[in-house]
């Protein structure tokens, strides 16, 4: 696997695969690589021909109270992995070749509708910087096909819709939650978990397959099973953000009409945020 940290570099080298016809497929992530991400790299092997991933810890998608400094940086370990995994070169830019004149005037890219709600009520302004830097890493790399993954339902239908908008070249792919043996989603956030918070945060994951269980058997008071899963959650040491069982693709409220919904949930345990979904298709 080849490392490149200059945006020249990168574009030379993704035009020579280019000019050989091959597909170009990219995996964005922010680094802190768990089998998670690698799955990503996975898929994008099996539906393009060069595979790039890149590693780059964005600081305009945290909000004033999100502690940027100490977010985990792995990237020794992290480059084992994706070569472990076959990815075929590495992109490391930094802040200033991403953001050439700083935060407050980089030129940004707001998705209205889709981050009004869930996540974005809870971190203000966190999408405007994963659309933005999202659309400067197309540029930049000019993939055919960009893959995520699913459990950051909100992000991947804020990608989608990005893309769409704007006309992107780029096919967007989402991928499986890849969790752990009890079923909590692996995720990043994961590390910070006390042994005991641990033991009860696959909680999270349970009480959302008790909920689909229960739409899937009939039941659409949605409003209900919203408030019972949350008192659930409560009960089981978890600090509630939202729980919201959702259209799909306009990802507002459900309504006993709608046939592909998603149940998205964010709960605190400490001071650690935990998300997870679960995609519903009902007949």
């Amino acid at each position: 696997m080849r490392t490149i940290n200059r945006i020249a570099d990168l574009k030379a080298t993704i035009r020579n695969q280019q000019q050989q016809g091959k597909r170009i497929g990219f995996v964005p992530t922010m680094g802190n690589l768990h089998e998670g991400h690698i799955s990503l790299v996975r898929h994008a092997l099996t539906i393009s021909d060069y595979v790039v991933s890149s590693i780059f810890v964005n600081p305009l998608q945290f909000g004033a109270s999100e502690d940027l400094d100490n977010y985990p940086r792995t990237m020794k370990e992290d480059m084992r992995k994706l070569a472990e995994a076959g990815a075929h070169l590495l992109f490391t830019p930094t802040t200033e070749q991403v953001y050439p004149f700083g935060l407050e005037r980089c030129t940004k890219v707001l998705v209205p509708d889709l981050t009004d709600y869930h996540c974005g009520t809870s971190r203000p302004g966190h999408f405007d910087g994963v659309s933005t830097v999202v659309n400067i890493l197309f540029n930049m790399v000019e993939p055919d096909v960009a893959v995520f993954g699913e459990k950051d339902f909100q992000q991947l239908a804020v990608i989608r819709k990005m893309t769409k908008d704007l006309f992107i070249r780029v096919q967007i792919e989402g991928c499986p939650t890849v969790r752990e043996s009890d079923g909590l989603a692996m995720s990043s956030r994961n590390g910070y978990l006390s042994v005991e918070q641990r033991q009860i945060a696959n909680s999270l994951y349970r009480t959302l397959s008790e909920t689909a269980d229960r739409i899937r058997s009939g039941a659409r008071d949605y409003q209900n099973l919203q408030q019972q899963a949350a008192n659930t959650l409560s009960e089981a040491g978890f600090k509630p953000d939202y729980y919201n069982i959702v259209n799909s693709i306009t990802l507002e409220p459900a309504d006993s009409a709608d046939t592909e919904i998603v149940i998205l949930a964010a709960a605190y345990l400490g001071t650690t945020r935990l998300i997870d979904n679960i995609y519903l298709r009902l007949e």
